[in-house]
């Protein structure tokens, strides 16, 4: 048997300083607090509790155990086959915005219901929401143009009484499009966030699949299950990524004040070129990248605003000025 890894080895200490799963799973803590994860945790070849990240029913485990512990969310499922993403990185996404929203506002970190974001491609699971509603009290509208995803994330707010009424989940009616359409006349927004589709197609996405189930070394044949799972829409669109995040700079600038800080993660940093000279053409006034790392997983969030430095002045002193 290999020797086990030191503790500073288990722990994650490329993600966000407040960040709560910076530390190794507390398998036992979380078995208690969830007991169905219980069934999926053994020891692994260095002799470290764990669980087999390319079975998906243990994923999903895991996720609900971590949304009870950290997030106070008793009532959490997805239908099968949509996307159960690894919460950790979901949370450094949104510590990163309460940065960004904090550089505008005196170095305050924003809590409140004053402050509302859009998470486009909210999905299923509902995760971004249901992180920044209980880290920050923030109110969301969660975007999909998929109905059984909306209705899933709607079942999900519902049933947890922590987040009555601070998520509305909207229906795209539009496959194509991203803000048009959705935002309604004189709705603003403080933000926008999105995990835009990685692939390019869905060959694409299946290849991409089949090489990390190689690297967990659980591959067994050609057609490997999803270990995160997810829905052609949640995992490619026709070019991929970067077309994807040019669309939706381009809608923003047809909206400029709609929102103050629009953001996108992005995680090819091939795709970022592009993405910067989108936003030029835009009118952007602003564009800020901010790196971020899950172990091996590098990616980077771009956000941007059209506001001119008087324009965000107003915004900070007439819809800031509550928030604490």
């Amino acid at each position: 048997m290999k020797p086990p890894l030191p503790a500073a080895a288990l722990e994650k200490d490329q993600l966000h300083p407040r960040n709560p799963h910076r530390a190794a799973y507390d398998f036992p803590q979380l078995s208690q607090r969830s007991p169905e994860l219980a069934a999926f945790v053994q020891a692994n070849q260095y002799g470290n509790l764990s669980i087999d990240f390319a079975n998906p029913a243990a994923v999903k485990a895991l996720n609900r155990a971590l949304l009870r512990q950290f997030y106070g969310i008793e009532h959490w499922d997805i239908p099968k086959g949509y996307l159960c993403p690894p919460i950790p990185g979901r949370a450094d996404y949104v510590h990163y915005l309460a940065d960004l929203l904090a550089e505008s506002n005196g170095g305050t970190l924003p809590h409140g219901e004053e402050i509302t974001v859009l998470d486009v491609g909210v999905g299923a699971n509902c995760i971004y929401p249901i992180i920044g509603r209980r880290e920050y009290g923030w109110h969301f509208v969660g975007s999909d143009v998929d109905g059984v995803a909306v209705r899933a994330a709607q079942q999900i707010e519902a049933a947890n009484p922590s987040l009555a009424g601070a998520i509305e989940c909207r229906l795209q009616p539009a496959r194509t499009r991203i803000f048009d359409g959705l935002i309604q006349a004189g709705e603003v927004f403080d933000l926008t966030m999105c995990n835009p589709p990685f692939h390019a197609s869905a060959a694409a996405a299946a290849a991409g699949s089949q090489r990390k189930t190689a690297n967990l070394g659980t591959s067994r044949g050609p057609r490997p299950a999803l270990n995160f799972g997810g829905q052609n829409n949640e995992l490619w669109c026709e070019g991929g990524e970067a077309s994807f995040i040019r669309r939706m700079v381009q809608e923003s600038g047809r909206r400029p004040r709609s929102c103050y800080w629009y953001t996108s993660l992005v995680s090819k940093k091939e795709t970022l070129p592009g993405v910067y000279r989108a936003l030029k053409t835009a009118g952007a006034t602003v564009v800020r990248t901010i790196d971020m790392a899950q172990g091996q997983k590098k990616s980077r969030l771009v956000a941007w605003t059209f506001l001119t430095p008087a324009q965000q002045a107003k915004w900070q002193a007439e819809r800031w000025a509550t928030i604490h």
